[in-house]
């Protein structure tokens, strides 16, 4: 073996600076490639990732390598962790199994470097050694054969010139690592790596000391043996099996403030259902959720938080949400709004604030922009408004928010149609499953407080047998009472798609534990709400979505004809019909009202585009696509039984409350337009 120059790298990143350790499979090119871009955007400086000897060896795997490590290394830098035996070599014909000589080790690296070496900096032998699904140490009982291969390839890795990072035991063991000092090992290396999963499998209730006190044992260690080794964090992560996304947020900020030289996180993404991790095939839950992202590739609240502002962007979300099991300091119980920082539930928040209320808000802030409302709020009221980042599937924070409500209102829900078809499981978890469980939480409580459930008019299904007519007002019921009215109360449920049957669950659950408990609750299904503070998407809240596109000048897609007819609702009036609702619990518990703009506030999506087109003084731009699934051509709310009842009364006409809109979106340069619009500003009817 002769020794190859080593090339110059660039100094390490400026604190805060953190890395993700991500495994991938030979044939994960497009995985490898948004990958990337995902580390990309949310800062990360290393990435460590395996460099399997024993795949390395199989077919094609050399040929893997040779597009893996420079496409890596092209956009991040790399540790390659050098583990697995090939089984061929192996004393056990497994890839755990030690070599049967174990200097092939020295010269697998050698190769390596020879061929890779200028693609990374530095390499790491071994991953958890003490994990005998990594290392088969049964055969190997003191731990010989291991210090010989790691010894004589680290040894000659650092003569060639490329530092070496011993792999970190898993869990935590000082007493092998004081063996690896004792044969010699922790004198050929150049940092050591350290593992620690606390909260997901090192239980802090007994082997698990603190990052501070590891990290501390270690060093200790150290001095004897090679003071100028570095101590790296190379694994470290929290599963979010339990949908605790603040928690793993949380975790990571303690990982990163330990006092070790480096910190990879683990991992990125979420593992698919029908990945076969080392245990075999759904084995252990809490390996499938250990990403930032989960399995289809969207951000959890820490990779979130990371895109939006980096590390300090995840300590001030931290600093400033309420920590699970808290309990309420304040002199008046809170009123608890899921879904408190979206479109409704803040606009709820700013009435009920200026009411003079306290103001708990429960969300994952999973939407885009909604971070911001929460910040409006804040700026607004100060600290009578209250965060508590989480998600409705997270029952142990559900419950703690639920515990100390004066009042409920449940707007936590997966919102959209589209989704629901595409992951039915989920938005079953989150839309009845989430619902229920809020519901148990207020029935063990001595006096369960009141809820309002927002619901949706897509209980009442397709509306198929509804026959319609096309007319220059769009599609309208031929039968003249449903024209005049709308769809009342009366119309038996027709659950159609998930979403609809999900929401529908949550509906009659609500319903039922006024019912069956007692409990005082009851039910709004939601028409088409609008209004400031609103984020559209092509998937959920349409009218906002149009203004937002026409106002960036892009294209509009109308699924179906356009002439489909919609009752909209300004959000201000949908939250006096929550707020009239809560009054009059006592006489309204257990019961379900229609909630929308009515007849005289139906438009049809190509008027409202008619209308955009005037407020912007510009063209829209329109793409036509096949209707989706589950859409209706007309629904109008009959909203009688509400305005009885409460004394509610839609006011804002609903060209006003699309200027009012467009107004707010150029204000707040929403949709990258001057904000020539007043910042202040009020709406009349």
């Amino acid at each position: 073996m002769t020794a190859l120059p080593h090339l110059d790298h660039k100094p390490l990143p400026a604190s805060p600076a953190f890395g993700l350790t991500e495994w991938f499979r030979p044939g994960d090119h497009d995985r490898v490639h948004a990958c990337l871009d995902h580390m990309a955007a949310m800062g990360v400086s290393w990435l460590r990732t395996h460099l399997s000897w024993a795949d390395y060896h199989a077919e094609g795997g050399q040929d893997w390598y040779d597009w893996l490590l420079p496409t890596l290394a092209a956009r991040v830098e790399v540790l390659p962790c050098i583990h697995y035996t090939p089984p061929s070599l192996s004393v056990t014909g497994t890839a755990s199994g030690p070599p049967r000589r174990p200097r092939d080790l020295a010269d697998f690296v050698d190769h390596v470097l020879t061929r890779h070496g200028r693609h990374f900096p530095r390499i790491e032998l071994w991953n958890e050694p003490n994990n005998l699904l990594d290392w088969d140490w049964r055969v190997d009982r003191d731990w010989s054969i291991f210090c010989e291969m790691i010894g004589a390839a680290a040894w000659w890795a650092e003569k060639r010139g490329w530092p070496v990072v011993l792999g970190g035991p898993c869990p935590f063991d000082m007493a092998w690592l004081e063996l690896m000092g004792e044969r010699g090992i922790l004198g050929t290396v150049s940092a050591v790596g350290l593992h620690g999963f606390p909260g997901t499998w090192d239980s802090e209730a007994g082997v698990w000391g603190g990052w501070e006190a590891h990290v501390g044992q270690l060093r200790t260690l150290l001095d004897r043996y090679r003071p100028d080794a570095q101590i790296w964090i190379t694994e470290a992560g929290y599963s979010t099996w339990r949908h605790d996304q603040r928690e793993q947020a949380r975790r990571f900020l303690d990982a990163l403030d330990a006092p070790a030289d480096r910190l990879y996180w683990y991992a990125l993404q979420d593992l698919p259902a029908e990945t076969a991790i080392q245990e075999g095939r759904g084995f252990d839950i809490r390996h499938y959720h250990m990403g930032v992202l989960d399995t289809r590739g969207r951000d959890k609240l820490l990779a979130r938080l990371l895109r939006r502002g980096g590390v300090e962007a995840v300590r001030r979300k931290i600093a400033t949400t309420r920590e699970a099991g808290a309990v309420s300091q304040r002199a008046a119980a809170p009123v608890l709004i899921t879904g408190g920082a979206g479109f409704i539930g803040a606009n709820l928040a700013d009435a009920l604030l200026a009411k003079g209320e306290e103001v708990l808000l429960f969300d994952n802030l999973s939407r885009p922009g909604v971070a911001s409302n929460v910040d409006w709020l804040r700026a607004r009221h100060g600290d009578r408004v209250t965060l508590h980042a989480a998600d409705i599937r997270d029952l142990d924070a559900l419950g703690d928010a639920a515990g100390d409500a004066a009042s409920v209102f449940h707007l936590a829900a997966q919102v959209a149609v589209t989704e629901s078809l595409v992951a039915p499981v989920e938005d079953f978890a989150i839309n009845a499953g989430g619902t229920l469980h809020l519901l148990e939480a207020l029935r063990a409580r001595p006096v369960p407080p009141p809820l309002v459930f927002a619901s949706t008019n897509k209980v009442y299904g397709h509306l198929g047998d509804v026959a319609t007519e096309l007319t220059p007002a769009g599609h309208l019921p031929a039968d003249p009472g449903l024209r005049r009215f709308g769809i009342g109360e009366d119309r038996p449920l027709d659950l159609a798609t998930p979403y609809g049957c999900s929401k529908g669950a949550a509906d009659q659950y609500v319903l039922d534990y006024a019912a069956s408990f007692g409990l005082k609750t009851a039910v709004l299904r939601m028409s088409c709400i609008y209004g400031p503070r609103q984020f559209g998407t092509e998937d959920q809240g349409w009218v906002a979505h149009f203004l937002i596109r026409a106002l960036k000048g892009e294209a509009i897609t109308l699924f179906g004809d356009g002439f489909q007819v919609r009752d909209v609702l300004h959000v201000h009036d949908a939250v006096a019909a929550y707020l009239a609702v809560r009054g009059n619990i006592d006489r309204l518990a257990g019961r379900a009202f229609n909630l929308g703009g009515g007849p005289a506030n139906a438009v049809s999506l190509t008027t409202v585009l008619d209308a955009i087109r005037r407020l912007t003084g510009r063209p829209v731009t329109l793409d036509h696509d096949r209707p989706r699934t589950g859409d209706q051509l007309w629904f109008v709310a009959d909203t009688r039984r509400l305005e009885a009842e409460t004394g509610w009364q839609r006011r804002i006409d609903w060209a006003a409350g699309l200027k009012h809109l467009h107004d707010w979106l150029v204000a707040e340069g929403i949709a990258g337009t001057d904000a020539t619009a007043p910042a202040d500003w009020s709406l009349t009817a």
